[in-house]
């Protein structure tokens, strides 16, 4: 018999009003189904609202230690259950087992980053140009928080989008992504196991449509916090930005590239580009889609690259041995096979490696797509250069020199992540100064977010404080204070501060 998971409202497991519910089944094996969970509605979402609103006056009161003690409390029960949902992880979002490990890992470091920042100051001291005052800026927590999550990370990045929030005194509501509703259940037992106080952190899962978007529209949340397509972000940055008073901030996705130099070394080259481009089945915002490669270089670099290629093993994410899982869910199946066969329709493009269907019969029930990679030069007009498939897939295309690469790196609306793999460190400055991009690496995948460096792009990409110590700003308002230390009052920019002028008093 499946298990029925529920809904935590105000520190309580809950039903959904509606009283339906939607399955989470293994993308590996869609016969395995992991569970029933509510399909929650705007009554939900409400109800959770109401909760957070209640209980952000008291949490808010307590100091910063204080309440950070709590999430240590996550942390050290998150830390005991880590090879438990990692493994979790791996069935639920298809990574295989030791990114679903390191999805654990990552938020454990955040909660250790979290609790850790919590003593470290988050206003500032200013200079008064006035010598009898002393001004600073301080901040305070913005009320309740939305935070909508992605399922590619479904233990990561909702500890990203919670636990700093939570420490700024904030209360919040989180909407998990729906392919990955187990994973949420568990990190919220965690928490409540933690003793966190009723209504401070609220769970409902189901769809965007039905539960998030509520979450957005309220007039009792405050502020947003998003990380997922970015069709959704701008339609959430769009609802955001016409009610005025609520804070946003989103991060969403890329079109990344990777730049391969005539003096790079091959064996990174080709060991970044495969990492990059594979990993996680290429479903991470991060994930690099287009190689560009000098055309000194190029020959041996593809030669390399589908040699590597060719040989990854994909299949169950739990498996021994496995380097890609499946991708998530039947639409990304759709999509990518689409986008597929868009470049196979090229008379533009060589394709170099195509794996879509290169699975056993032994994984017939999975959602499995192969590595892709096809060689092309760039063309401006052709739309899969330009946008985000997020599967396993890449272009690579030739260029004559580090202008034209730059050129074509930023030839797209994303700007979330690049690398670039070179030699000389006058051309990776170069990279760092005029690649439009919020993350950048030397000699080393476009992946691999350590928790305490900011995370988050431009353009399309998103507002960039998605994550680390800059989420704060996302999560607080600041407010300005001047305080006098004399008897008389001198105004700044030389005000007259002579209320009596002309008079005889």
């Amino acid at each position: 018999m499946t298990d029925t998971y529920k809904n935590y409202i105000d520190g309580e497991w809950v039903t959904a009003r509606s009283g339906e519910t939607f399955e989470s089944v293994e993308p590996a094996d869609t016969d395995r189904v992991l569970g029933q969970f509510q399909r929650s509605t705007e009554e939900d979402a409400q109800r959770a609202i109401e909760a957070a609103n209640e209980a952000q006056e008291q949490w808010q009161s307590l100091s910063r230690i204080d309440r950070a003690a709590y999430i240590e409390e996550v942390f050290k029960i998150l830390e005991q259950r880590t090879d438990e949902l990692g493994e979790l992880v791996s069935r639920e979002c298809g990574k295989e087992l030791s990114e679903g490990k390191a999805d654990v890992v990552e938020a454990i470091h955040m909660l250790q980053y979290a609790f850790g920042n919590a003593r470290q100051p988050t206003g500032e001291v200013v200079e008064s140009e006035i010598p009898a005052k002393d001004s600073y800026v301080h901040r305070q927590p913005a009320g309740v928080v939305a935070s909508i999550t992605p399922w590619n990370f479904p233990i990561a990045i909702p500890i990203w989008l919670i636990a700093i929030p939570l420490i700024e005194g904030n209360t919040v509501v989180w909407k998990p992504a729906e392919q990955t509703p187990k994973c949420a259940v568990k990190l919220m037992e965690v928490f409540d196991e933690a003793g966190i106080p009723d209504g401070v952190i609220n769970m409902i899962t189901g769809y965007g449509e039905d539960s998030g978007a509520p979450l957005v529209s309220s007039n009792d949340v405050d502020s947003v916090l998003f990380t997922g397509s970015a069709k959704v972000g701008q339609m959430i940055q769009k609802d955001v930005a016409v009610q005025g008073d609520k804070q946003c901030a989103c991060e969403m996705g890329g079109k990344n590239a990777i730049i391969v130099t005539e003096d790079a070394d091959m064996d990174i080259a080709v060991h970044s580009a495969i990492m990059s481009a594979y990993k996680t089945t290429g479903q991470r915002c991060v994930s690099a889609e287009r190689v560009l490669v000098h055309e000194d270089v190029i020959d041996e670099f593809q030669q390399r690259f589908v040699s590597a290629a060719e040989k990854i093993n994909y299949g169950h994410p739990v498996e021994d041995d496995v380097f890609m899982g499946p991708l998530v869910d039947d639409a990304q199946v759709e999509k990518t096979k689409e986008w597929n066969q868009r470049v196979r329709d090229l008379d533009a493009a060589e394709v170099l490696v195509d794996r879509e269907t290169d699975i056993g019969e032994e994984h017939a029930d999975g959602r499995f797509v192969g590595p892709f990679a096809y060689r092309i030069e760039y063309d401006d007009d052709i739309d899969v250069l330009h946008e985000e498939v997020f599967g396993p897939h890449v272009a690579i295309m030739p260029y004559s020199d580090l202008d034209e690469a730059i050129e074509i790196h930023n030839s797209v609306e994303y700007g979330l992540a690049m690398a670039i793999c070179t030699e000389d460190y006058r051309k990776a400055r170069r990279a760092r100064q005029d690649c439009e991009v919020g993350l950048g690496y030397v000699n080393l995948p476009s992946i691999g977010a350590e928790v305490h460096l900011p995370f988050g792009g431009v353009k399309k990409s998103g507002s960039g404080i998605a994550s680390g110590k800059d989420i704060i700003r996302a999560v607080t308002h600041r407010k300005a204070w001047t305080v006098n230390n004399e008897k008389d009052i001198e105004m700044a920019q030389g005000l007259s501060a002579d209320i009596f002028r002309g008079s005889d008093e």
